[in-house]
C-alpha cells in the first residue's frame, strides 16, 4: 500500500521531502505553486520573469529543504525564499537599467468580445498599467506588505510572520503603501493628461 499524500500536511510532505523522497516535494509544489506565483508576479509585474522567479524559488526550497522549521507553516517559509528572489531581481534589475533602457510595458494583446466595447478595454488597460506603475514606484518594503494583504488577503498577523516583522511594522507599511500609491497614482494621473 502507498502513501496518499494528497492527503499529508504540509508538514507531513516536508518531513518525507527532508527525507529523499521527491514526491512529496512535488506535492508540496503542486499545492503551493499558484499562491507564490501570484505574490512573485505582484511584486515583479512581467510574468515571465514571475514563472522564472517562482521556478528559483521551489529550487532553492528544495536545496533548503532540510532548514524548515516545521514549526511554522510552509506556506510563509515558501514566501520568504520567494520574496528574497524577488528581491534578488530588483536589485539585478536595476544594475542592468543602469546600462540599459528598461523594456517597456507590454500592451495585452486584444480578443474579440460582446462586451465591453473595445474604448471601455482601452481605458481598462490604462487603468491597469497606471496602477502597475505606480505599484512599482512603491520601495519593496511597501510594495510587499501592499501584495500579501490586498491582494493575497494574508492578515496582518500572518504577513507579519512571512516578512519577519511586528504587526505594528506591517500596520504601518500599508498604511504609508496605500498613501505613496495614492500619490503615485495622482502624479501619473497629471502626467498622462
Amino acid at each position: 500500500m502507498t502513501l496518499d499524500l494528497s492527503q499529508c500536511d504540509d508538514h507531513e510532505l516536508a518531513s518525507l521531502a527532508v527525507a529523499g523522497r521527491g514526491p512529496a516535494f512535488r506535492e508540496l509544489l503542486r499545492r503551493h505553486k499558484d499562491p507564490l506565483f501570484r505574490l512573485i508576479r505582484n511584486n515583479v509585474g512581467d510574468p515571465e520573469e514571475a514563472t522564472d522567479l517562482l521556478q528559483e524559488s521551489f529550487v532553492s526550497a528544495f536545496a533548503a529543504i532540510h532548514r524548515y522549521d516545521s514549526s511554522r507553516p510552509f506556506r510563509y517559509w515558501l514566501s520568504r525564499i520567494a520574496l528574497n528572489k524577488c528581491r534578488d531581481w530588483a536589485r539585478r534589475r536595476a544594475v542592468r537599467s543602469f546600462f540599459s533602457f528598461a523594456r517597456p510595458i507590454e500592451a495585452d494583446e486584444d480578443f474579440e468580445s460582446d462586451s465591453p466595447g473595445p474604448g471601455r478595454e482601452a481605458e481598462s488597460r490604462a487603468e491597469l498599467a497606471r496602477v502597475e506603475k505606480a505599484v512599482a514606484l512603491l520601495p519593496h518594503t511597501l510594495r510587499e506588505v501592499l501584495t500579501l494583504r490586498t491582494i493575497e488577503e494574508l492578515s496582518q498577523t500572518e504577513t507579519a510572520a512571512i516578512l519577519g516583522v511586528s504587526e505594528k511594522a506591517v500596520e504601518t507599511r500599508l498604511y504609508r503603501a496605500r498613501a505613496q500609491l495614492k500619490s503615485h497614482m495622482g502624479a501619473l494621473e497629471v502626467g498622462d493628461a
